[in-house]
């Protein structure tokens, strides 16, 4: 089953992103990832965040799913009691096509429509996919998204990789 993870870091951001994304190839094997954006927080109050979107496919049973995702998080200081801001942050955004709330998940998961830092990102990985319960395209969606947020493409590397397109950065 196609899952749709966003992952954001606001300290130490490059290198908590690539072990996250290290521990998740270790786990499914091939990301299709999308290009990383620099944004303002949402919610709390620190410095600004590096945030992007991962497609995987996926066998786990949800539950299952999440405990993994958050040992990758506990694994990357997310639960220590001395950390200063959010090290790694991995949320479920999409599981397949389920909506509903799962084993204590609301998916799809909400921040989809609200945070620029999740829509566009999954607009530009997933531009067909259909939002499970709006049934639009997240292209679409991004396109006619009123979303108050400040939000900028950076160039990021993982494993030799560009994942931020040059064209994306010369705009």
């Amino acid at each position: 089953m196609r899952v749709y993870l966003g992952l954001g870091s606001n300290i130490e951001r490059e290198r908590n992103l690539c072990a996250g994304l290290d521990a998740l190839q270790r786990l499914f094997g091939e990301l299709h990832c999308s290009p990383v954006f620099e944004s303002a927080p949402v919610g709390i109050r620190s410095g600004p965040f590096f945030n992007l979107v991962v497609a995987v496919e996926c066998a786990l049973p949800l539950a299952e799913l999440d405990q993994r995702l958050k040992a990758i998080e506990a694994a990357n200081g997310r639960y220590a009691e001395d950390r200063r801001g959010l090290p790694l942050d991995i949320d479920v955004l999409l599981y397949g096509e389920q909506v509903g709330e799962f084993d204590g998940l609301l998916l799809p998961r909400a921040e989809i429509l609200r945070n620029a830092f999740v829509l566009w990102p999954l607009a530009l990985l997933a531009p067909d996919v259909l939002h499970p319960q709006v049934q639009q395209p997240f292209a679409e969606l991004w396109a006619q998204a009123r979303i108050d947020q400040q939000l900028a493409p950076v160039a990021f590397a993982w494993q030799g990789r560009q994942l931020t397109p040059a064209a994306l950065l010369a705009d």
